[in-house]
């Protein structure tokens, strides 16, 4: 068994639509939401992301076949002075579960964001998801707070 881990290249169009396949696939995962893209988004999202400066895509193949995906985002720490790298989304297709597959993605990542002189790695994580934290933990990440009394950070949104 082969496998290999690229930076995809939003131009590249197997790149994009394995980009897309695994999102989607993702989407449909119960720990995704367990609905599919909307047709809008499986249709324009490697377009929009082309136009962005602040994203990462890294694709995983085993034997050739696209297996695998973690889509992150840059952002900025004001208390560092630095940028950081947030993973948004991290996906195995399911037959190739088991193989390692995220820690490869995640040890990638860590590399690429240590180069690009990124101060930390961040990702929410659904408190049900108990093997992705039991994973996250083995590779170093840990819910952060500043202090006991204020408590861990929790992770918010507003839809608009």
């Amino acid at each position: 068994m082969q496998i290999s881990l690229i930076q995809a290249d939003y131009h590249n169009e197997q790149h994009g639509k394995d980009l897309v396949m695994l999102l989607n696939a993702y989407a449909l995962d119960p720990m995704g939401g367990g609905t599919a893209l909307t047709k809008n988004v499986q249709q324009n999202l490697v377009a929009t992301i082309a136009k962005r400066h602040d994203f990462l895509t890294l694709l995983c193949y085993v034997d050739g076949k696209a297996a695998g995906i973690l889509n992150c985002v840059e952002g900025f720490s004001t208390f560092k002075c630095k940028p950081l790298l947030n993973i948004h989304d991290c996906g195995v297709l399911k037959e190739y579960r088991g193989l390692g597959l995220s820690q490869k993605l995640f040890i990638a990542v860590e590399e690429i964001s240590r180069e690009r002189g990124y101060c930390k790695l961040t990702l929410e994580v659904l408190e049900g998801n108990t093997i992705a934290q039991n994973a996250y933990k083995k590779l170093g990440f840990t819910g952060y707070e500043l202090n006991e009394k204020t408590g861990k950070a929790m992770f918010w949104e507003k839809v608009l």
